[in-house]
């Protein structure tokens, strides 16, 4: 957990608290030790944050204190939703619940005054069409490309052609119509384009691919734009994107 997160929880846990909350009881549920929640209350007692008690006896959040409260302009707050609104149209199941608890959190955290900026936005996102189910769990997938781990792919080919392809993944594009997975192909020994729709199994493998997830996408980009700039594809664009690119 980081640092900033921690100090987040150790207020959580005071606030809640029917009375002093001990140094332990704080470090067994962060899961950390007692001498960093010492640490982080006096960093929180340093920064005004109204914390009574000391060690041994318990601590105690004085009422009234509160998190200062989200702040944002409306361009920022319709921004945000506008963008939430487009990840629920195309996104996959997980994503398109975690932007509607987005849009919700937004409207609780902003002041009366901005809320309608969320709940009546002055921009939206027109009606998509469903993209095809895909034949992999795309919120699995996205948790691999953050692991740096190795996919098993069985996937057929706008021709058909049915492959076995070890792939090191690397991000997930939504496109107007289709999900694409853009990944390192052992098979081919470079970068590929994989219609999510096309996949006929997946095996997550616990095999680390051996570059970080970071260092991997900066490599895809590259080629990516060395690939745009060639003649040949600029002759080739404007096909199908999910067709020989795998």
């Amino acid at each position: 957990m980081r640092r900033a997160d921690r100090l987040f929880q150790i207020i959580q846990i005071l606030r809640r608290g029917r009375g002093p909350v001990t140094a332990e009881a704080i470090a067994a549920e962060l899961e950390t030790s007692r001498r960093t929640v010492y640490r982080d209350i006096a960093d929180l007692v340093g920064q005004r944050v109204p914390i009574r008690g000391e060690a041994g006896l318990g601590y105690v959040l004085d009422g009234g204190f509160d998190m200062p409260p989200l702040m944002l302009t409306p361009d920022e707050i319709e921004a945000a939703v506008l963008g939430a609104q487009w990840v629920v149209a195309r996104g996959d199941a997980v994503l398109g619940k975690a932007a509607q608890d987005l849009i919700a959190k937004i409207a609780a955290s902003v002041p009366e005054r901005l809320r309608p900026f969320v709940l009546e936005p002055a921009a939206g996102v027109p009606p998509s069409r469903t993209p095809p189910p895909d034949g992999l769990d795309i919120a699995r997938t996205r948790a691999w490309i953050r692991a740096g781990r190795k996919i098993r792919l069985d996937y057929r080919d706008e021709r058909g052609a049915l492959t076995d392809r070890v792939i090191w993944p690397v991000t997930v594009g939504y496109l107007e119509a289709v999900r694409m997975l853009v990944a390192w192909c052992e098979l081919r020994d470079g970068f590929r384009h994989f219609r999510t729709d096309r996949v006929v199994r997946a095996d997550f493998l616990d095999e680390p691919h051996g570059e970080r997830p970071g260092a991997l996408r900066a490599r895809w980009l590259r080629a990516a734009e060395e690939r745009r700039r060639s003649p040949l594809a600029q002759a080739c664009s404007g096909g199908d994107p999910g067709g020989d690119a795998a």
